[in-house]
């Protein structure tokens, strides 16, 4: 298959059978095409791996400079974190970096992989937002090195950087939750695939109680109100749980306010483990037990990854697993 970058405009036309105006005016979305000779334009200029480029200057004669990077959630402080590394180590390479959001919605991701395509970046960074394989290999039928972060997609055959979350769970139950543990709860995200809650059970075992927070992939996903009120409805002081494990930190949150209520003590009555280790984990009284994801260090595995692509096609796919850090603080003291 031709590369992308090596089909030129002028390929593109002579395959078609119209002018080079006619298929720029096409690909750029100009009104003075009509949609049936678009269609045909389009699908010929991903079949040749055409990918248009801009002018500019750039360390790799024939590229653009620019790097994507495609989240799901730029107020998830994890991401906004590898949104400044991601950007801090392409302008040390000499790159720009075009941001798209998806919002973990399905016709947004589909319109970000076409946005892709228009637009002509060298390369794209990317955190999926569910199992859909199909929208992702047009980037590859086109001839785009991609990098997916943190969501692998291994059928694809992409570069991954991601952190063994499964592994940090695991060792982080385990070491709160110490040799006996009794009545732990996991208040997760409501995702098809969760590492946090296989690494929850592979902890504590199937009898551990796993509850799925509802609403917030239709809203805001930072918000803890909907597992405070996953919380207030289950906990009693009678009936309650020796450990809750979040997905987010942010869910603890909403655990911390629902277990005051019934006039328990989180960090005795009820332990409390987070998951990201939010600016705000330290600060909360008693301050988060939490695992801290390596954000910067996959920012610049991916960047890196996406780079050594650019110069090296045939290479073998790369996986990268990081490792997570568990922090010790008063709401769940380690178990020795």
């Amino acid at each position: 298959m031709v590369r992308a970058g090596r089909v030129t405009l002028r390929d593109v036309a002579d395959r078609v059978g119209l002018s080079a105006n006619t298929v720029s005016r096409a690909l750029s979305g100009k009104d003075q095409v009509s949609e049936a000779t678009r269609e045909l334009i389009v699908a010929e200029a991903r079949r040749l791996g055409y990918v248009p480029h801009s002018q500019a200057r750039s360390p790799v004669p024939g590229t653009t400079a620019v790097l994507a990077l495609v989240i799901t959630d730029p107020s998830n402080p994890f991401h906004a974190a590898l949104i400044s590394a991601v950007e801090r180590q392409c302008r040390l390479a000499g790159y720009s970096v075009l941001l798209l959001v998806t919002e973990e919605n399905e016709d947004n991701e589909a319109r970000a992989v076409r946005q892709l395509l228009k637009f002509g970046v060298d390369g794209v960074l990317a955190v999926p937002s569910r199992h859909r394989p199909g929208v992702w290999a047009e980037l590859s039928d086109a001839g785009l090195p991609v990098v997916l972060l943190g969501r692998d997609l291994p059928e694809l055959g992409f570069d991954f950087v991601g952190i063994d979350v499964e592994r940090a769970v695991t060792d982080a139950v385990t070491r709160v939750a110490g040799p006996d543990p009794r009545r732990a709860w996991l208040f997760d995200e409501d995702l098809e695939i969760s590492t946090v809650a296989a690494g929850f059970r592979r902890a504590l075992g199937d009898d551990s109680l796993v509850l799925k927070v509802p609403g917030h992939r239709t809203r805001d996903a930072t918000l803890p109100d909907d597992a405070y009120r996953l919380a207030a409805g289950l906990i009693t002081r009678e009936h309650h749980p020796e450990l809750v494990v979040t997905g987010t930190d942010y869910f603890a949150l909403g655990v911390y306010k629902a277990v005051r209520e019934r006039g328990l003590t989180v960090g005795e009555d009820v332990r409390v483990l987070g998951y990201g280790d939010h600016p705000f984990a330290a600060y909360l009284e008693p301050g988060l037990t939490t695992i801290r994801l390596p954000a910067d260090e996959v920012g610049a595995a991916g960047v890196d990854l996406v780079l050594r692509r650019l110069a090296e096609p045939a290479r073998p796919r790369e996986a990268v697993l990081l490792n997570a850090t568990l922090i010790e603080r008063d709401s769940a003291r380690f178990q020795r």
